[in-house]
């Protein structure tokens, strides 16, 4: 079983590191639209992975609680969201375009928490694949295998542009190519850690199964609506992030419900 799920715990990564790659092969960064794209198009597939993936197995694992199955997807998604709320309080991290950091004050360079700020995002993404394979492992009967690989691969196809949106700007900050891609390779190694953590509990999660589904959605939620959308839709070319959240959107519905 390990030999099944290990592809699907890395293909995450694999975006991730794939997308950093690029600092090697373009000398400048992404134009402000490209830009508004990514992030519209990595919000779009974070979405659609929330609903389709996470909140609607969620609900349906709890068909036995009758009109109040909606009880452990609601109150799973709000524990994520209060989760990642108190995350973004305490760790440091800095986000691209902006000069001032969030989180403890602290000294750290800002690489450093730039780079954070990616792997702060990345984490509940891992946790979101972790739970479920580990509901697939559990012989949960609305998980499949293949659904599971979809949200990998549904991550994974977000991930490229990020992992690029992360080495590019630290290569602009005067960063050697090799160094800037280290740092956007790392804030994607937080993702199959993340899921390897969740595997480990999943004995523990099993019976509460639908509550830490609608925990990633909420996590996943969270970075949506406090990074991407504003980076997409701040100052010019907004609508390109619009036109883009839509395609990431429909793309990740597309592949869950049809190949799920």
């Amino acid at each position: 079983m390990i030999s099944e799920i290990l592809p699907g715990l890395l293909i995450p990564f694999a975006g991730t590191t794939l997308g950093s790659a690029c600092v090697f092969l373009m000398r400048k960064d992404f134009p402000i639209y490209v830009q508004r794209a990514l992030s519209g198009f990595a919000a779009g597939v974070m979405v659609a992975a929330s609903v389709w993936s996470l909140l609607i197995p969620a609900m349906e694992q709890s068909e036995g609680m009758g009109k109040l199955s909606f009880v452990p997807a609601a109150a799973g998604f709000w524990l994520g969201i209060l989760f990642l709320l108190l995350l973004d309080r305490l760790i440091p991290h800095l986000h691209l375009g902006c000069d001032e950091a969030e989180g403890v004050p602290c000294k750290l360079r800002r690489t450093t928490m730039l780079t954070l700020a990616v792997a702060l995002h990345n984490f509940p993404e891992g946790m979101a694949v972790g739970v479920v394979f580990a509901g697939w492992m559990a012989g949960e009967g609305e998980i499949t295998l293949s659904s599971a690989l979809i949200l990998s691969l549904g991550i994974a196809i977000q991930n490229f542009p990020e992992g690029a949106i992360i080495s590019m700007p630290l290569r602009g900050e005067g960063l050697s190519r090799g160094r800037s891609f280290l740092y956007g390779a790392l804030s994607g190694a937080v993702e199959p850690l993340g899921a390897v953590l969740t595997i480990l509990l999943a004995g523990f999660l099993v019976p509460v199964l639908p509550y830490f589904l609608s925990f990633a959605a909420g996590a996943m939620m969270y970075v949506v609506v406090e990074e991407l959308i504003p980076e997409m839709s701040a100052g010019k070319h907004s609508n390109v992030g619009t036109v883009f959240f839509a395609v990431g959107f429909t793309l990740m519905m597309t592949l869950d419900v049809a190949l799920g």
